[in-house]
Formats: structure tokens, sequence, C-alpha cells
């Protein structure tokens, strides 16, 4: 079973990485089940292991923590929901790539309960949405927006950091780094494309769908 923990105001982050770094060993230990964490950070940027300096565009803007997840800089901050994701992949079948795109699946899902069409894009990490109400790029296509982004770390076999999926918040702030290194398309929010979504809405969401794509929940 999968125990499921919401915490309401501002986790600071170095808080989370402490919960997830003991939460990880206890569950490699046998000592406490899966764990599926929902929270909100304070307004934050984040550098994966492929992060690039140069994609730090405003050091001083905002606090700077460099992580161990896969990934490049990333933001977070109020009206976005954070998912980390403590799951055991190695009894999941010990395949990184298919968990991946499970957690994908799962923000897909999510999003299909408001009628948002999430997509995949190869050589672009996280969740897209067509924004059709946009001017078309240089070569023709349909403009793009990143709703979700994805970066996961891995301790014998245990997953942690995870999702972040974002409602509402402030997205001028993603503005101090390049979002995982792509400068082409922008980001977007739930409320941004003109959907009143609230966090507690996109928590019922996420529980409905992580049993459609894991088939179990708490």
């Amino acid at each position: 079973m999968v125990e499921w923990i919401t915490s309401d105001g501002l986790t600071p982050y170095e808080e989370a990485l402490s919960f997830m770094e003991r939460r990880v060993a206890d569950i490699s230990a046998g000592h406490a089940p899966e764990c599926i964490w929902l929270l909100e950070h304070p307004p934050l940027y984040t550098a994966g292991t492929s992060a690039r300096i140069e994609d730090l565009t405003d050091p001083d803007r905002f606090p700077v923590f460099e992580t161990k997840r896969g990934g490049q800089y990333t933001y977070h901050g109020p009206g976005q929901r954070v998912v980390y994701v403590m799951l055991d992949v190695g009894r999941r079948g010990h395949d990184v790539r298919r968990f991946v795109q499970q957690l994908e699946a799962w923000v897909i899902a999510a999003l299909a309960e408001f009628n948002v069409t999430g997509h995949i894009r190869e050589g672009r990490v996280g969740v897209w949405v067509e924004r059709g109400d946009k001017p078309r790029t240089a070569t023709g296509k349909t403009a793009e927006d990143k709703i979700a982004a994805i970066g996961i770390r891995l301790r014998k076999w245990i997953s942690f950091h995870g999702i972040s999926i974002n409602v509402e918040p402030d997205l001028e702030h993603f503005s101090g780094i390049v979002p995982c290194g792509i400068t082409d398309y922008g980001v977007t929010s739930l409320v941004d494309l003109g959907l009143p979504v609230t966090m507690a809405d996109l928590d019922v969401a996420l529980r409905h769908s992580f049993q459609t794509v894991f088939g179990e929940t708490s």
C-alpha cells in the first residue's frame, strides 16, 4: 500500500530533502510503506545533474539548490503542486524507463480529468500542452507550453524527487532560468489555460489517476 501525505503551507526545500532521504532509507529497509507526498515550496530554483550554469539567468533572484535528480533547472513555488514520489521501482520491474513513462502517463491522466490533453515530446522532458490560441512557431507548428516537469533519482531502486504540475504559480518566476534547458517554448498552468482548478481539485485527480496507472493506492 502507498501512504499519501498532503502538507499545507509552504514546505522548506531542505526539510523536504531530509524527509525524502529518511523515507527512502526506511522503505529500502522494509520499515515504512511507499509514499506520495503532495506539497508546495516557497519560490526557489533547483539544479539537476544536467544543469548548465548559463541556464541560470538570474542567480540572485531566489535560492538555488543543487540536487542529484535527473534533469536541468526547474522552478518551484506557491501555486505549483510538487509531487514527491517515493516508490519501490525494484518490485515494480527494475525498469527505470518504464517507471518514468508511468509518471508521464500519471500526469497526462490527471490533466485529462480537466479536459486538458498533455503530450510527451521527443527531446523535451516533461508534459506539454498545445496552444492553439498562440501564434504558430517559426516553422509553422502549433505553439506548445510546458505544464509539468519530471525529474527523479533512484537509491537502491527506491525513487525520490518526482513531479511538479503548474496549477496557478507566478509564471514570471520561470524567467530566472531556462526551464529544463529549453528556449523555444513557454510555460503554462491550469489557470493560465483558463481553468478554475484548485490545488485540492488536482490532488483528487492525482489520487484517482494514480490508481488507474499504477493499479494501487492507499
